[in-house]
């Protein structure tokens, strides 16, 4: 059965679109299946890579039609698929409002199709509502960058964790809501990332009493993510230094079961991640 990752915040502009189209193309490198869901109106993840070959549908087929016939795109990045958002207006999230099982559906759809992949990784809107919800609760894990500023971890423990104590009473439809991670994000080389963690993981754990889990893992602010996002390109292919170090980092702290070929593939010579791809 496959892992189903959701990235998401109660706040817009941390970077959770960065941050799942890479760590998607990192794993679809090593060589995992990957699928990326674009559940956010604004389709900025749909168009983070060429898409080799289009379906007919995206998002709103597969929730409303129930069914994934039709639904996946695939990118040209080997072993990585996505469902675009194809919701520009917002009209799916007043549907999954107003229908009886709208909120879990995704969870139980993606269920349906795991087994062409071995992860699944959806990318969130920054602002609660009923898309959001069916996000979180489609997650076997769920992931959030986090600034890496105590307001900002503050704001984050309470808006999270408010989002996530409203939406537990959703286990009785077959939908628990999955173990948070946070991951500090975009690190300025001039601040001391360890103490910055340390602060964030007192600050968030007080709030949420334990239930956030703050990550070692750290996301540098390097160009290297603009610089690849502008060429649609993983920052790993485009930045094997420090960047690819970070995503490895990430990745093998996420996923402890690819740890080992994470670690072998950040070794790897220059040039072998497109070797792996088509493996």
């Amino acid at each position: 059965m496959a892992l189903t990752l959701t990235i998401v915040s109660t706040k817009g502009g941390v970077g959770k679109t960065t941050l799942a189209a890479n760590l998607a193309a990192l794993l679809a490198d090593i060589g995992q299946r990957v699928l990326l869901v674009d559940a956010d109106p604004q389709p900025t993840l749909s168009s983070y890579y060429p898409i080799a070959d289009f379906a007919a549908g995206g998002l709103t087929r597969l929730i409303v039609d129930a069914s994934a016939e039709g639904t996946v795109s695939r990118t040209h990045i080997a072993n990585l698929d996505i469902v675009v958002s194809d919701d520009p207006e917002g009209r799916l999230q007043n549907w999954i409002l107003h229908t009886p099982d709208g909120r879990v559906r995704l969870r139980h759809l993606l269920r349906r199709i795991d087994g062409r992949y071995d992860l699944i990784i959806v990318d969130t809107q920054g602002a609660v509502g009923p898309l959001q919800d069916a996000a979180v609760l489609a997650a076997d894990l769920l992931v959030s960058p986090i600034p890496p500023e105590i307001l900002s971890a503050r704001e984050f423990a309470r808006g999270t964790l408010a989002m996530l104590e409203r939406l537990r009473p959703m286990a009785a439809l077959g939908a628990p809501v999955g173990p948070l991670r946070g991951v500090i994000y975009r690190v300025d080389r001039t601040r001391d990332a360890r103490g910055i963690a340390g602060e964030l993981r007192k600050e968030s754990y007080a709030e949420s009493r334990g239930g956030i889990t703050i990550l070692d893992a750290v996301i540098p602010a390097s160009v290297a993510f603009r610089e690849a996002a502008t060429r649609r390109e993983p920052v790993h292919r485009w930045d094997r230094g420090r960047s690819l170090e970070a995503m490895t980092a990430l990745g093998a702290e996420l996923l402890p079961h690819l740890s080992e070929d994470l670690f072998r593939f950040a070794a790897a010579p220059k040039g072998a991640e497109q070797e792996g791809g088509e493996a």
